[in-house]
């Protein structure tokens, strides 16, 4: 017999066996995501991680954001769900954790700990035993996009200040532009609306106030920063009681208005939508001349491993590389989004400028403190700020109704 034959047959059929094994061996994981636009670049850093760890596959598996929180609760209370669950931050995450449906991130398993600032870790810490349950993904900033092309043609400077916000409100509406694109058709967005306004004049003090329990949502310094969200309905659009976020958006891209309070998730988006937009995204207007510029921050949510997870160990190994400069660096730039991981490069001038203006931001008051029981805060404002815009309750009564609904959980305001 050819043994230089029968050498070849044994080697084709080690190699033949060594793939089949390697492909028995593989360890598949499945990522849960409210988040189905970014599926492309989820998959293509997805694809970086299996380069580096060939035995662990990863398929993405994105829901609807409307029905994501009762899809992934429903799951995890039957033992399913996937291996690595994308959260959303603070009160949302904690019902999860009290059920025991996470695995606590520590130093030992989670060494990407490490990569992330304190005010990042909040957002994924669990208040009752103070460990970290979700590995932050993203901070989110709120404050103003200006149309430069809009503003060049009407002769005019994008405001730094509430009076020259009034006052270049009113030249752009004589000149049949409207000047404000928002409007209150989405509950969620008005929420934003009211932060990017109120928060100049309201300031870090406040809420060290707010939290400690010297003050509450009828303090004079909130119920005043209210009353100038008043002012802004002449310079909403027509009919803005109805107008949503869609069509708010649509309404800035197009050049109808001038500028929109909205959020830095929306970078990318709109660049995608009109890509020849000159957009710019600044603080919004200041109390006053000399008030350093404020905008809003928070974080959006991050990584949780299923603590039901038969892959619990591939599943970590994941989380822990999401955390890692490598991927921060190219979900950036993937997804126009700012990473929290420290030393991350932003390389789009308009993200990286917004990441300079968070050096002096506020925090987006309901969601960090306020969304971890029923009535959250997000649910009584959303719930009041159209009747206050449409006058049919006041702005004392508006602080009023968020104070008393929160003190049915939340200590320091009860009895005030």
């Amino acid at each position: 017999m050819n043994t230089r034959k029968i050498g070849r047959t044994f080697l084709a059929a080690t190699v033949a066996w060594g793939l089949a094994a390697s492909v028995a061996f593989a360890t598949d994981i499945s990522f849960w995501t409210w988040r189905q636009e970014d599926k492309a670049a989820y998959n293509e850093l997805f694809s970086d991680f299996t380069k580096a760890n060939p035995d662990i596959h990863v398929k993405f598996e994105s829901f609807p954001d409307e029905n994501y929180p009762t899809i992934v609760s429903t799951a995890l209370a039957a033992g399913k769900g996937g291996d690595v669950i994308h959260t959303h931050a603070y009160g949302w995450l904690e019902q999860f954790v009290k059920a025991g449906y996470f695995v606590p991130q520590e130093a030992g398993n989670m060494p990407s700990l490490a990569n992330m600032p304190a005010d990042a870790l909040i957002g994924g810490t669990y208040r009752g035993d103070g460990k970290v349950y979700s590995l932050p993904f993203a901070s989110q900033t709120l404050g103003l996009f200006i149309n430069k092309d809009v503003f060049a043609k009407a002769g005019l400077t994008p405001p730094t200040t509430w009076d020259e916000f009034i006052t270049v409100s009113k030249a752009l509406k004589a000149k049949g532009i409207t000047p404000l694109a928002n409007g209150l058709g989405t509950s969620w967005f008005n929420e934003m609306f009211v932060a990017v306004f109120t928060n100049p004049f309201l300031g870090p003090q406040f809420v060290s106030d707010l939290t400690s329990g010297k003050a509450t949502f009828k303090d004079p310094r909130y119920v005043a920063a209210l009353n100038h969200l008043l002012e802004l309905r002449d310079y909403m659009p027509t009919g803005y009681e109805g107008v949503d976020y869609d069509t708010a958006g649509q309404l800035f891209l197009s050049g109808r208005a001038a500028m929109l309070a909205g959020g830095s998730f929306d970078i990318a988006s709109y660049k995608t939508q009109n890509p020849k937009i000159n957009m710019d995204f600044i603080a919004p207007p200041a109390a006053k001349t000399g008030d350093t510029p404020m905008v809003t921050k928070f974080f959006d949510g991050g990584y949780a491993v299923n603590a039901a997870s038969p892959n619990k160990e591939a599943a970590l190994k994941l989380v822990a590389w999401m955390g890692t400069k490598q991927f921060g660096d190219k979900f950036s730039a993937l997804l126009g989004n700012i990473s929290p991981i420290n030393g991350v490069v932003i390389n789009d001038p308009l993200l990286a400028n917004v990441a300079k203006l968070n050096a002096t931001a506020m925090p987006h008051i309901n969601v960090v403190y306020f969304r971890f029981q029923k009535p959250t805060g997000s649910e009584l404002l959303q719930g009041d700020i159209t009747k206050m815009m449409s006058g049919s309750i006041t702005p004392d009564q508006l602080g009023a109704d968020v104070t008393g609904g929160l003190a049915k959980w939340y200590k320091p305001f009860q009895g005030k």
